[in-house]
């Protein structure tokens, strides 16, 4: 059984990253599957599977707990500029909403001038370490980057035993998934 778990921010490529992935026979692949479970549930992946989920961050421990070492790690970023103007302007959305009103719920309260990009940039920098040490410790861990995804996800899908259409996967990076409207 093999699992492969991708660790981002968000914003990040991670939709059009898991549809790539679908381009593969021999693994599932999937964009937050499981955000709808709790407990064991949350992390009963299928074997052979390639989960795509910014929200394993805030999970690790149990990621770890659950599957220790023995999976493929990814760490998938984007320029963290891009990434914190991308989540800027989700203020009221998502995964910045939750953490701007309830990871820091006393912020806008007390300093209500606080931009939305510091927000962004907080949450993002906060994501990064989280995932930065979780991963210090697992032996098979790979950085791929949204800026150089066509040099990258080749040597991913090389690195985990991919079987499938690799051209077909690296042309789903010419349609962005889940766009920041400008």
């Amino acid at each position: 059984m093999t699992q492969v778990f991708v660790l981002c921010t968000g914003r990040c490529g991670s939709t059009t990253f898991a549809a790539a992935c679908k381009q593969a026979t021999n693994f599932t692949a999937a964009h937050e599957s499981r955000t709808y479970r709790l407990g064991a549930e949350r992390f009963a992946y299928p074997p052979n599977h390639i989960e795509v989920d910014n929200r394993l961050a805030w999970f690790t421990g149990k990621l770890d707990a659950r599957f220790g070492a023995a999976p493929f790690y990814v760490h998938l970023s984007r320029d963290r500029a891009q990434t914190a103007a991308s989540f800027a302007t989700r203020l009221n959305h998502g995964l910045m909403k939750t953490y701007r009103s309830g990871i820091l719920p006393n912020l806008l309260l007390r300093e209500p001038q606080t931009p939305a990009l510091a927000i962004a940039e907080d949450l993002v920098d906060t994501i990064t370490a989280n995932i930065t040490l979780f991963l210090r410790d697992k032996p098979r861990v790979m950085q791929i980057s949204l800026e150089t995804i066509t040099t990258d996800f080749p040597k991913f899908w090389n690195w985990i035993g991919a079987q499938g259409d690799l051209d077909a996967a690296l042309a789903t990076f010419a349609t962005r998934h889940n766009a920041t409207k400008p």
